[in-house]
């Protein structure tokens, strides 16, 4: 990569998992655009918190901060027929292709070649599958690129907690839909 600083879009999941992900985008020379889309979030309530907690870090990190109005039907349409389904399975799937979907357009959106989603950090979450998503995705619209970062690599988990204890953010212990909260 040339010393050129490219904008990427990095698609938030939480404020919690983005703060390592924009320090290491920009080690990589990235500028990244956070963009904090998640309508899987069960409660208008619950999205707040997460989105307090997101502000705070791109404040704390100089990052500018793009948010998707709530529209938790977005989500539910999608996964409709799968809310049975065990964590990790189908209905994980869907929402993760409906999140960096949305992404990948608003990138283009925002005339912004690059894109990519904080999601893979969680050592919940499939870094592989996450990929081929963002990929397979990228593939469909022109002149748009995912980039494959594994953000958990060198304790990228404990030093953006380390960032989240730091800053006294609010700490979530489900993914975010009501599907996974009631398991």
């Amino acid at each position: 990569m040339s010393d050129e600083v490219k904008k990427i879009l990095l698609h938030a999941c939480c404020g919690i998992c983005s703060g390592k992900p924009i320090r290491q985008l920009r080690d990589l020379g990235y500028e990244p655009v956070v963009y904090f889309y998640n309508p899987n979030i069960d409660t208008k309530e619950e999205f707040d918190r997460r989105l307090e907690a997101q502000k705070t870090v791109c404040d704390f990190l100089n990052t500018k901060l793009i948010v998707e109005t709530y529209c938790p039907s977005e989500y539910i349409n999608v996964v409709q027929g799968y809310e049975n389904e065990p964590e990790h399975g189908k209905r994980c799937i869907l929402c993760f292709k409906l999140r960096l979907l949305k992404s990948a357009y608003k990138a283009k959106e925002l005339g912004i070649n690059y894109f990519t989603t904080s999601m893979v950090i969680s050592p919940h979450k499939d870094f592989e599958l996450l990929s081929k998503i963002g990929f397979d995705i990228a593939s469909h619209i022109d002149d748009l690129e995912y980039v494959s970062v594994n953000f958990k690599k060198k304790d990228g988990f404990l030093k953006t907690n380390q960032l989240a204890k730091e800053l006294n953010l609010y700490r979530q212990n489900y993914c975010g839909c009501k599907f996974a909260k009631r398991a």
